[in-house]
């Protein structure tokens, strides 16, 4: 197969999970959507997570004579390998002739043209249920853009390994970014199709656009499933204890303080150098694939390796507090506040930390939040809760 002796390079992860013989993913309910694509010219939103069946969906596709006229990638590339914020280029796959539009950078919604002669619009992205993995962004860009045009867009839904539940502050409306574009938690315990549903029901597009929109649904899946992806959905999330991390994580980005970028085990691995806390040390080096300039590379880390935690399976700010607490000088442990906040969804949180609040007090201010959101979350459903 045309691609899938490079993907299979990729696997990192054994496709294990709950239920998995009885798991089928969207792209594997073919019979429910193949006919939504018969003699039309197809755009697709996809890269090294779009399988269908250990085959890539571009193959399949091509196999079975249907017409892709152009296949968009998300951050990180068509094939996943590229750097967190790193800069993709638009291309033409050398296999098959297809143009690649990056959906990255300066252009992350397809402008008119770059949808020109496109008649439908597949999404096949896997997805890890948290609001600043920039996948969704994608997504709400992409149904933004068919929506201007009248084009049909499909969702081919995948699992979420955060489904199982939902934490985190609400994103304020003036921190939305392109890593937060939707009032939701940091961990939203939805699917893609699930969260498509909501931008569209909650008139969330510009100008309260509605895209026409159709979702295929796996079969076999709820949202208490385990599932364990068969491969990385980035070049830093390399298995399901580093995507159960990831939320928590994440918010050290803009801060002094490394998760194991530089490393073989990013989001499993966290410290700093000359830290007083933690045994663990660590040397973040350039990886290429991974992480090539990687913070504090080649200078020794001190902290915590949780590569073996069972504790910390959900959202969590004990890390976020304890380095804060630790880190010598206060005033220089964010590298980046604004970011910081556009991560979290306030500025409240800054100011929380600053005056020694504790976790306890600070879930605090998000439950009315979350309670709304509770309700919100159950009116597009599309699996059981467990």
């Amino acid at each position: 197969m045309r691609f899938i002796l490079f993907f299979l390079l990729l696997f990192t992860i054994a496709c294990t999970a709950q239920n998995i013989d009885h798991l089928k993913v969207g792209a594997e309910c073919t019979s429910s959507y193949y006919s939504l694509l018969r003699d039309k010219n197809i755009g697709l939103v996809v890269n090294q997570s779009s399988l269908v069946n250990n085959e890539h969906l571009v193959d399949v596709l091509l196999e079975n004579n249907f017409s892709i006229e152009c296949i968009f990638s998300p951050e990180h590339g068509f094939r996943g390998k590229a750097d967190a914020g790193e800069k993709v280029n638009s291309s033409i796959d050398e296999q098959t002739g297809i143009p690649i539009v990056s959906l990255y950078g300066s252009n992350k919604k397809p402008k008119p043209d770059q949808l020109e002669g496109i008649d439908i619009v597949l999404f096949d992205l896997q997805d890890v249920g948290v609001r600043f993995y920039t996948y969704i962004s994608t997504m709400h860009y992409v149904m933004e853009a068919c929506a201007d045009k009248n084009i049909p867009f499909i969702v081919l839904d995948r699992p979420n390994p955060n489904g199982d539940y939902f934490d985190g502050p609400v994103l304020e409306s003036e921190y939305k970014s392109f890593v937060g574009m939707h009032p939701i938690p940091i961990v939203h315990g939805l699917t893609v199709g699930e969260l498509a549903m909501m931008i569209n029901g909650e008139s969330w597009l510009s100008d309260s656009l509605t895209c026409d929109l159709s979702v295929i649904k796996m079969k076999g899946w709820n949202h208490s499933t385990k599932y364990k992806l068969p491969i990385k959905p980035s070049p830093n999330l390399p298995n399901y204890n580093s995507i159960r991390l990831y939320p928590s994580l994440c918010l050290f980005e803009p801060t002094q303080i490394s998760i194991g970028r530089g490393t073989y085990s990013p989001f499993e691995i966290i410290g700093f150098p000359n830290s007083s806390i933690g045994d663990y040390t660590f040397t973040p080096q350039s990886i290429d694939g991974m992480s090539k300039y990687p913070k504090h590379e080649n200078v020794e880390c001190n902290g915590f390796d949780l590569r073996n935690s069972s504790n910390q399976s959900t959202f969590s700010l004990d890390y976020l507090l304890q380095f804060y607490r630790a880190y010598p000088d206060k005033s220089e442990f964010f590298t980046n506040k604004r970011f910081f906040n556009l991560l979290v969804g306030n500025s409240s949180l800054i100011q929380q930390l600053k005056e020694g609040k504790s976790e306890l007090e600070i879930r605090a201010s998000w439950q009315d939040d979350l309670s709304n959101y509770s309700k919100l979350r159950d009116k597009y459903l599309l699996y059981p809760k467990e």
